[in-house]
């Protein structure tokens, strides 16, 4: 018996080594080894730092929105859902790992029962006793074809996959506070230039009042100056509707109140993200957590593969236990009191109405997904760097353009001022450079936040947002986790 025992053992530890998981080849990056050229783009430049690498703290220049990221980073619900899930898939990948080894249990058992005389068949009243101690091991699966070390690979990648959805989702919360702020900030600036032009529009429907009044203006140039409050009054309330909403939309993504003790908030036309060259497209697919994220989806669907394959061959499981037995508690480790069992057990597939083969076609089919899915990922990341890079290159010769217009009709405004206050020019003049003034300074001030927030997604674009400052940057690990 021992001899078979031992050819058993033997057998198993041969056949440990044995996988059907599929040779792994990453599949090809369905994109362009560089980023688009064209007018729209501007030269590319060597990157010192990767932006991914580069820590939001050395990104974000602005002291308030460094303290409301790190608030953010403690205590939004969706970041701590996030590590909540890769929690989750450590235990699930855990278990899984377990099914490789026997488990092993002891049970000790004991009872004592008094049969009355009438019901003995002795005739006289008796006391049977029973006491067992064993120690088993109870449907052990030797994993000759490698079904449950491929599970347990499965397992493992979507472990990783999670720890790459807590990367994404905290990378996209950064670009979130980011975005969520400068719209603050910008909603702020309008708010206060609505303000100021509703007070210089007043001004000027006063002095148009006592124009009419001794008869120098008309009752249509009264008319067309109101009309200019009234509207600066409707942009005074928008303007105080959205700045309470910013407000209540970066509570939410900080997860708690504003701080109390946040600094004064910077400008949008100072310098509030720090230079960022974009490098190559093929650091893209070890930069961006979504594209890791899926290709670890790929690779576990490909462990599937391998189980699946496996369930065709035959399994054996085994179940022993070896112990003592006593009727009374005082033998129980005497000589010859030992016991042992050992059940091994086959599973032969002969006929499954093809649903093995079914569950082999559904696994590659399911691999065929990840594969595009891994490439959509890849192809969704390059387009948003250049869509990023074109708005950096558009938006600088935007802005210049909005500052060069705002320029333009501050002069036309102060003309036309002095031209209708001495009488030279009409009213209307007077209100329509009022008017193209307010106009560009709000468009200046949109303009602005539309290139920052396009900044902000470049950075998120490009994988940044991990760390908090540049050169924490880590080999990616991808050991399985203890426990």
């Amino acid at each position: 018996m021992s001899k078979s025992l031992l050819s058993v053992a033997v057998a198993a530890f041969v056949l440990s080594g044995c996988s059907l998981i599929p040779d792994y080849q990453r599949p090809a990056a369905p994109v362009a080894a560089q980023y688009p050229q064209g007018p729209a783009y501007s030269p590319a430049q060597a990157a010192n730092v990767a932006a991914a690498e580069q820590g939001w703290r050395q990104f974000f220049n602005d002291p308030a929105l460094q303290q409301l990221i790190q608030v953010a980073l403690e205590n939004n619900r969706d970041l701590r859902v996030a590590a909540l899930n890769i929690d989750a898939y450590r235990a699930q990948y855990q278990i899984q790992r377990a099914d490789l080894f026997p488990a092993v249990t002891a049970n000790g058992n004991g009872s004592r029962q008094r049969v009355p005389a009438a019901a003995s068949s002795t005739g006289k009243a008796t006391i049977n006793g029973q006491y067992s101690a064993t120690l088993g091991v109870s449907a052990y699966e030797l994993d000759l074809f490698g079904r449950v070390r491929s599970l347990s690979e499965k397992a493992l990648q979507t472990y990783f996959a999670s720890e790459e959805a807590r990367r994404t989702t905290q990378i996209s919360l950064v670009a979130s506070v980011a975005n969520a702020y400068m719209t603050w900030q910008a909603d702020k600036e309008l708010l206060k230039l609505t303000q100021d032009t509703l007070e210089a529009y007043e001004e000027s429907y006063k002095l148009t009042a006592r124009s009419n009044e001794v008869g120098v203006a008309s009752a249509l140039d009264l008319s067309q100056s109101r009309t200019s409050v009234e509207g600066a009054r409707v942009k005074l309330a928008q303007f105080t509707r959205q700045v309470a909403q910013d407000q209540n939309s970066l509570t939410l993504l900080l997860g708690s109140g504003i701080p109390a003790n946040l600094p004064a908030a910077q400008p949008l036309s100072a310098k509030l993200l720090s230079e960022m060259p974009a490098g190559l497209p093929s650091e893209l697919l070890q930069r961006r957590p979504d594209i890791l994220g899926a290709e670890h989806q790929l690779l576990a669907a490909n462990a599937n593969i391998g189980a699946a394959r496996a369930a065709f061959f035959p399994s054996i499981s085994l179940t022993a236990n070896a112990g003592t037995l006593s009727p009374d508690m005082g033998g129980l480790f005497k000589g010859g009191s030992g016991t042992w069992s050992f059940a091994p057990s086959i599973n032969i597939p002969i006929f499954n109405a093809g649903s093995l083969r079914a569950s082999l076609d559904y696994s590659k089919i399911q691999k065929d997904i990840s594969v595009a899915n891994y490439e959509k990922a890849i192809q969704t990341g390059f387009q948003e760097v250049s869509d990023g890079l074109a708005a950096r290159q558009t938006f600088n010769q935007q802005l210049q353009a909005q500052r060069d217009l705002v320029a333009a009709n501050q002069d036309y405004y102060r003309l036309a001022e002095r031209r209708y206050r001495i009488g030279v020019d009409s009213n209307l003049t007077f209100l329509d450079a009022q008017r193209s003034l307010f106009s560009a300074q709000q468009s200046l001030i949109s303009d602005r936040l539309s290139q920052l927030t396009s900044e902000v997604n470049l950075y998120k674009a490009l994988g940044g947002g991990w760390y908090e400052n540049s050169g924490q940057a880590k080999p990616i690990s991808e050991e399985p986790p203890k426990g």
